[in-house]
């Protein structure tokens, strides 16, 4: 079991790591975790440099090396400090391509062995360069925990003069989880200088936040979802695999010793609700949905698609508890890694890594229109808790997805249906759904109410999938027939 974060940062400046990296953008709690991390280490030094400003917290030597990132290195051997020191270099990253500095951190990774001091580069993303990779130290920085949010709250409120209730707090505490601790003071600076107080009220203002983040950074989509179970017609089976894993997110099934679910991967011919399942998950488990089109992981410069991943799954996991919903993952990594010099497996290594080994509770949703352009590796058993196949529906589930789109526009209609369910056999439940609109359409043309003549029409009119697409529909249901898949629906085929 890895250690909690302060307790790695003691170990690692205690053992005389030379050189950290911090990989975070939160460089005000960087400094108050090393100023906490020094206390405990017996009252160590704490010196800061920037390229502005130059060194700050070191004694009639303020200002010293601004402009000069060469300098700040040198400085480090004038710092005197009998019990050790850290010196925290902030966007140093941008000045090591620099062959001096380059030289000078690898003369320094070897001398810091001996004294007990520790140089600490933060930075939200580095490509180190190939000669520093044996002399740095990479610590990622997590989101703030749910008992540093807690605290800061507390705080903030205890300084207004209004102190929030434990129920209060529990629930801000919750809704503030995944944000950064400069994005919790915003929150709370806006509440005060509304209401002079935190309080219930703020949890909108702390989703909205969340959103925002999600939509900077241009990995994610926040999905909002109206649609339920109740939505999707037939998938009997889906439906209550997903109420069973469901039960399983709960306190309960935790002291019962289930792990938390990992997730489903939704094979089958477009327009089989592929997608409006990964909605209605979301909406029905009352969890935020994040949409990820994997093309947004790729990026042109060397490392920057693996960054962009991490990055993504931070985001997901600083979300939950969540549903994770990859879209047409079949299109993000069904192409050959050899024409783009490996990045997309060695992304698909890091997301199918995370997926196996991951512990919070984000539940990925993986869709695909096909199986032959995915990878063997992400069809085993264990990347996903189950593999559906959704195929065309049945006639009792034409009957019942006709009836749903029906009663959403003509809530009380009377229309009989059995010769329409006999006309759109072969129908996906996106083709029912456009023959009752075209239905309507021709209705409408002529100023009157549809009925079940103009259903008929329409459907004449609608070439399916499973006539332009017969070969390919065959393959993914011979494959699914072999055991690899179950079937989402318990309605005999026609």
């Amino acid at each position: 079991m890895s250690l909690p974060w302060p307790d790695q940062l003691d170990l690692l400046i205690r053992s005389r790591t030379p050189i950290l990296w911090i990989r975070s953008l939160e460089e005000e709690r960087i400094d108050s975790l090393l100023q906490q991390a020094a206390q405990r280490l017996g009252g160590r030094s704490l010196w800061r440099w920037d390229f502005i400003d130059g060194l700050a917290g070191a004694p009639n030597r303020e200002g010293e090396a601004a402009r000069n990132p060469m300098a700040a290195l040198a400085a480090l051997d004038g710092l005197g400090a009998e019990g050790g020191g850290i010196l925290v270099l902030r966007d140093f990253h941008r000045y090591c391509d620099d062959p001096g500095v380059c030289r000078r951190l690898r003369n320094l990774a070897v001398s810091l062995r001996q004294v007990p001091r520790t140089l600490v580069i933060t930075a939200p993303d580095w490509q180190l360069p190939r000669e520093l990779e044996d002399s740095i130290t990479l610590l990622d920085l997590p989101l703030p925990e749910a008992g540093e949010i807690a605290s800061l709250l507390g705080r903030i409120a205890e300084a207004s003069g209004q102190p929030l209730d434990g129920p209060v707090l529990e629930q801000l505490t919750a809704a503030c989880h995944g944000l950064s601790e400069q994005r919790v003071r915003q929150i709370a600076a806006r509440a005060l200088a509304r209401r002079g107080q935190l309080g219930e009220a703020d949890l909108a203002e702390v989703l909205e936040e969340k959103r925002q983040v999600i939509a900077r950074t241009a990995l994610l989509e926040y999905c909002p979802s109206e649609a339920s179970t109740a939505d999707i017609g037939g998938l009997e089976a889906l439906k209550h695999w997903l109420e069973q894993r469901h039960r399983a997110f709960g306190d309960e099934a935790h002291a019962y010793g289930l792990p938390l679910p990992r997730g489903v991967l939704l094979v089958g011919p477009q327009g089989t609700g592929k997608s409006l399942t990964a909605k209605a998950i979301a909406h029905s488990w009352s969890m935020p949905l994040l949409r990820l089109d994997v093309g947004r992981l790729f990026a042109g410069l060397v490392g920057a698609s693996e960054a962009r991943t991490r990055e993504m799954i931070q985001r997901a996991e600083a979300m939950a508890p969540c549903v994770l919903w990859i879209d047409e993952i079949d299109k993000g990594f069904g192409g050959d890694s050899r024409s783009d010099g490996g990045t997309s497996q060695r992304v698909l290594g890091t997301v199918l890594t995370w997926m196996a080994e991951k512990t919070s509770a984000v539940f990925v949703v993986a869709t695909a229109n096909g199986v032959d352009k995915l990878p063997a590796e992400l069809l085993r058993k264990g990347r996903f808790d189950e593999i559906f196949l959704l195929d065309l529906p049945s006639a009792p589930e034409r009957r019942a997805i006709l009836d749903l789109q029906l009663r959403r526009r003509r809530p009380s209609h009377t229309l009989a249906l059995e010769v329409l369910v006999d006309r759109t056999a072969g129908f996906s439940g996106a083709e029912l759904e456009q023959t009752v609109i075209e239905a309507m359409h021709l209705a409408f043309a002529e100023q009157r109410d549809f009925g079940e003549a103009d259903l008929i029409a329409a459907a004449s009119q609608v070439v399916p999938l499973s006539r332009t697409a017969r070969e390919q529909l065959e393959a993914l249901k011979q494959w699914a027939s072999s055991g690899r898949a179950r079937p989402a629906s318990t309605a005999p085929r026609d």
